[in-house]
């Protein structure tokens, strides 16, 4: 890796008792701006180092005298009680059962009655009002006269008496001896008017401050904790913990009709990512984006009245900011900065429209559970850079950046001498690529519920975003993040509503299990979509489809593309038909430079080829791999495809078999699977970069077809013109 000493792109943490040890990382690690952290102070003798000052700015917390005052704008929830069934007589259901009493306390000043629901999961409807009862001081909800052996749940509405991510930092690093900051609702009234004072009062207060980072605006993303302080449920983009009477009452009246907690609680499975939204649903999303752009373009506005850069942290309270939809455009905001763990995640942060500059924060975060005697901070930073360099040599952010408390990486040397030589690295690979495209040998399109919405992001649940997944839809996306292709993400309703959305695309890709919002269940049905697809395929698109992809049950078909893709799933249904084309065809375009087996992950039972189609892979008569022709167009089915460097060499072969481009596979290429090439025309400039430790050997091919060898070291990129 790169020694090359230079200086900026680079964020840092600070606390109160490491400032020399800031001062020499300033210089070492070439940082031009400092931060302070949940839990740490800023130094007073860091104040005019001349370096960009950061400051973490909290909207809904850090202020629990006025939360104290003010317990009827307390940030709340819906929450759903497990499954109770009745039996003869009586039935009550304790409300607060597996759940921290620590984190919510049950709300009982609005009426449980108008925002409540008791529902018989049995039948799936609502029980009147009348017909159960509330008791505040046992936090029970009693059925005198249930349907007998029916299952009934509760779903109420609870504060959040403790943020849950300060009460995650707090387990994380076992704190001792603190407050437990309580949550409050910067859209109601009293808090809105008291937050925006608290803001001008906060910036006249630190004058030397230069950016404010607000962590985040409003709403918490879903975290909630069982009794024993674990984390019980995880959903980075849900929307339970964004609810109140007040803002519920709002909605009403835009959208023209009730609300109902079950528009949240979604049968316990609180909408997430692998739900199809619902009407509804979808409704409320919208008007909370609407809302909390409003609100979040005040407090920008004001921040800039007052001189200072506006940046949002994109985690905690980010809920109503998705990055890619319009309304997050109108909020003004002058930067963004994000969690990075992989290739996606960069992605996620670096694609953003509409800000001046994007930030990464690098892992490891500085906290006990990764710096502590045995711990192996190197290890994970090194996983981290090498997961995240394939994506940045797509498209860069702006900085990067560390989080955490100091302190603690300094007892590490070695990891204060590996992330000097990332920083060096990541300025030198910002300054070669000179802010010019990079070479795309096609254009490919994700297809999903969310589409654009939840961009690079849809697969992710937890609050980390850098959780490890084996997810089939996961691993596409990881190499997509670091692939030559420029990646677009297309919803259902995009294909429903807009007739020119698959203009420009060559190669369309629908991946997950069937009947989730990855692969889009009944939306199968709608002849508007299926005809659409099967248009531009059969007009020379490309289709590739992952797992169950078009998975749904109607008029016949398991799989609704299953003549698209030449395959289809028994679900018990086709018994009786018998099935031929098992032989292989191993020296087909997409399998050509493989050695040895391919990873299919866990795979999918029951799929077998159609007539016409040819297997590239069978494993006991499970179709792994197979391709097929419709009109003019190309489909290719894969059973699954973890993240790896051959996996994503095979997507690779795939989208340019599927596109009728196996023309371009050498150009810009490397015949080491563990080896890329990218290039940037416009700069006059293209690397080659080992995605490994271990020294490899390969064969790099220019964009005009000529080639030469190369030996690379470990992790080593080289540089040269064009």
């Amino acid at each position: 890796m790169s020694q090359k000493r230079s200086k900026g792109r680079v964020t840092i943490p600070t606390d109160v008792d490491v400032v020399p040890q800031t001062l020499e990382l300033l210089e070492r690690w070439g940082a031009d701006a400092i931060r302070d952290c949940d839990g740490t102070d800023y130094p007073d003798a860091l104040k005019q180092v001349g370096a960009k000052v950061y400051s973490t700015y909290y909207t809904t917390r850090k202020d629990n005298a006025w939360a104290k005052a003010n317990p009827d704008e307390v940030q709340q929830c819906y929450i759903m009680t497990g499954f109770h069934t009745a039996a003869e007589g009586p039935l009550t259901i304790p409300l607060l059962r597996g759940i921290s009493r620590e984190l919510l306390e049950v709300n009982h000043r609005d009426d449980p009655k108008r925002w409540w629901e008791v529902i018989d999961r049995t039948t799936g409807q609502p029980l009147p009002p009348g017909a159960w009862d509330y008791d505040p001081a046992a936090g029970t909800v009693t059925i005198p006269a249930p349907e007998p052996f029916h299952d009934h749940t509760v779903s109420f509405l609870a504060y959040l008496i403790w943020d849950p991510v300060h009460m995650y930092n707090a387990v994380t690093n076992g704190w001792k001896d603190f407050e437990h900051q309580i949550t409050f609702d910067v859209r109601q009234p009293k808090t809105r008017k008291f937050t925006m004072e608290r803001l001008r009062k906060f910036i006249a207060d630190h004058p030397y401050v230069d950016v404010i980072r607000y962590t985040t605006f409003f709403h918490q993303f879903t975290l909630i904790f069982d009794e024993l302080k674990r984390e019980k449920y995880v959903d980075w983009y849900g929307y339970s913990a964004s609810v109140s009477p007040y803002i519920l009452e709002k909605f009403e009246e835009e959208a023209g009709y009730k609300f109902r907690p079950e528009f949240i609680i979604d049968q316990g499975y609180y909408n997430n990512q692998y739900r199809v939204p619902t009407r509804e649903y979808k409704d409320f999303m919208a008007f909370q984006r609407r809302e909390v752009a409003a609100l979040a373009k005040e407090m920008v506005d004001i921040t800039h009245e007052l001189g200072k850069e506006a940046m949002m942290f994109l985690g905690d309270h980010w809920i109503g900011t998705e990055p890619y939809l319009p309304e997050f455009a109108s909020i003004g905001l002058d930067a963004v900065v994000g969690s990075v763990g992989n290739g996606s995640t960069l992605r996620l942060i670096s694609d953003i429209p509409g800000v001046k500059y994007t930030e990464g924060r690098f892992l490891p975060y500085f906290f006990p559970d990764t710096f502590h005697p045995g711990g192996d901070p190197v290890g994970e930073a090194r996983e981290n850079w090498i997961t995240a360099r394939r994506a940045i040599l797509r498209k860069p952010i702006d900085r990067i950046g560390y989080g955490g408390y100091l302190k603690l990486a300094c007892d590490f040397p070695e990891f204060i001498d590996y992330v000097e030589s990332v920083c060096n690295e990541f300025r030198e690979l910002y300054e070669n690529i000179g802010g010019g495209k990079p070479y795309c040998a096609g254009t490919v399109a994700v297809l999903n519920c969310w589409g654009r919405a939840r961009s690079w992001g849809c697969h992710m649940v937890h609050h980390a975003l850098y959780q490890k997944q084996n997810y089939s839809y996961a691993g596409v996306i990881e190499a997509l993040s670091g692939a030559p292709f420029d990646v677009r993400f297309l919803s259902f309703d995009d294909l429903r509503e807009d007739p020119h959305a698959l203009d420009g695309v060559d190669v369309l890709l629908n991946i997950g299990d069937g009947d989730t919002a990855h692969t889009g269940g009944a939306a199968w049905e709608d002849p508007a979509i299926s005809a659409a697809v099967k248009r531009f395929v059969w007009n020379g698109g490309g289709f590739i489809g992952v797992g169950e992809p078009s998975g749904h049950q109607y008029q016949g078909r398991y799989l609704q593309l299953a003549q698209v893709l030449g395959v289809e799933k028994e679900t018990g249904f086709t018994l009786g038909y018998d099935k031929y084309n098992w032989e292989e065809h191993p020296d087909h375009f997409i399998l050509a430079d493989r050695e040895g087996p391919v990873d299919f992950g866990e795979g999918k039972k029951g799929i077998y080829a159609l007539e016409g189609a040819q297997v590239l892979v069978q494993r006991e008569k499970e179709v792994q791999l197979a391709v097929s022709a419709f009109g003019s167009g190309r489909g290719v089915y894969l059973s699954g495809l973890p993240y790896s460097f051959c996996n994503s060499r095979l997507l690779l072969r795939a989208i340019l078999w599927a596109s009728h481009r196996e023309d371009r596979l050498e150009r810009w290429f490397s015949a080491n699977c563990c080896v890329d090439v990218h290039a940037y025309p416009e700069a006059g400039r293209y690397c080659v970069v080992n995605n490994t430790y271990q020294p490899q050997s390969t064969t790099v091919w220019r964009g005009d077809g000529s080639g030469f060898p190369l030996e690379l070291g470990p992790n080593e990129i080289r540089w040269y013109g064009i």
